[in-house]
């Protein structure tokens, strides 16, 4: 499932960049022609269609997202690029931590029940057995103590332990791109900012004087992008924190598993 998961993933951010790349070809080629409506069409014709042709890729976009999104899209520059970037990589991580971490929880009571009275019987392979068949890190680490329950009490707790390290790696899996995503989407922002700045006062200096209309377009980069990062990071942030408290309660499942076989070896 991994496998499939990190394919779709590179095919959807391959497709994306190529999006990207010729929507803004075509950005580029609109402002180069100066594409505008044809003036022999009637007056009839122009109050149907007012607005500019536009490419495929770009109508498609229009049509998914909104014109108004594609615009302000648009109007950011370069830097919108990469910020969608990590939206798209996000939103893969997110969608596989909630598939992951919802095949990783079980109920921890419905388990006791089937495997605390085979380990009071002695039947220690029937338990094992039960934990085979049964999914996530809190049946494994039980599942690889038990497989070490002939070998006494020591040697089930560190079968436990090893399992339980190398389940947690697993369910901590993914949370370095969500921070990634989180740290470098306003960065990003920020150096769009920097970059519509530094446009509205090169405009100013080739005009030599203050006009609104003429710093208006590299404001409009800046405060375009810095709010895009933000929209990025926001919330990655929240689903981050929402997925990290879903391992804490499989943590504590683990640690209460794998205390309750210990403590019912012992009593037997």
């Amino acid at each position: 499932m991994k496998k499939r998961f990190l394919n779709l993933f590179m095919m959807v951010t391959i497709l994306t960049l190529l999006f990207g790349v010729s929507l803004y070809a075509q950005d580029v080629e609109n402002d180069a022609t100066g594409i505008a409506p044809a003036t022999s069409a009637s007056n009839e014709d122009m109050m149907f269609d007012e607005s500019p042709q536009v490419g495929g890729i770009e109508a498609f976009a229009r049509s998914l997202v909104g014109s108004g999104f594609v615009d302000l899209f648009l109007d950011g520059g370069f830097a919108m690029w990469p910020i969608l970037v990590l939206l798209i990589w996000a939103i893969a991580v997110i969608i596989y931590k909630i598939i992951a971490l919802s095949y990783a929880r079980i109920n921890i009571n419905a388990l006791f029940d089937k495997i605390i009275p085979l380990l009071k019987e002695k039947k220690y392979q029937d338990a094992a057995n039960v934990c085979a068949k049964t999914k996530g890190p809190v049946a494994a680490i039980i599942h690889a103590g038990l497989l070490k329950a002939d070998r006494g009490v020591d040697a089930v707790e560190k079968a436990m332990e090893s399992a339980g390290t190398i389940e947690m790696a697993f369910l901590e899996k993914g949370f370095v791109p969500m921070s990634t995503v989180i740290n470098l989407a306003p960065m990003l922002g920020f150096f769009g900012t920097l970059v519509g700045m530094i446009q509205a006062f090169d405009a100013i200096a080739k005009a030599g004087e203050v006009d609104p209309t003429i710093v208006a377009s590299g404001i409009n980069v800046a405060l375009i992008t810095s709010a895009a990062g933000l929209a990025v990071a926001i919330p990655v942030q929240f689903f981050n924190n929402l997925l990290l408290g879903n391992v804490d309660g499989i943590v504590l499942d683990m640690q209460r598993g794998s205390e309750k076989v210990v403590e019912t070896l012992i009593e037997n």
